[in-house]
């Protein structure tokens, strides 16, 4: 999981990485998340991710919500679903 500033949002998968301000590792939890989609959790973040579009539909950071211009993204293999 990658969050990016917004402007970086469209650019390829090693250009995100670099971009990142912070990254984690999340692995299912086997919990569904508030917005319907399985809950992922790991280094700080807890996340609802959407398995069939890689979708961030929620997320958490060290319990806080991410700031305005701030995006999330699903990064390296695609999250079990």
């Amino acid at each position: 999981m990658l969050v990016v500033p917004e402007h970086a949002a469209g650019h390829d998968a090693a250009h995100l990485a670099e971009a990142a301000i912070r990254s984690g590792v999340v692995t299912a939890t086997g919990a569904t998340g508030a917005s319907g989609y399985p809950r992922y959790a790991g280094d700080g973040m807890e996340a609802d991710i959407d398995p069939e579009t890689r979708t961030v539909e929620a997320l958490l950071v060290d319990g806080a919500e991410l700031d305005y211009g701030l995006s999330a993204r699903v990064s390296g293999r695609t999250p079990p679903g």
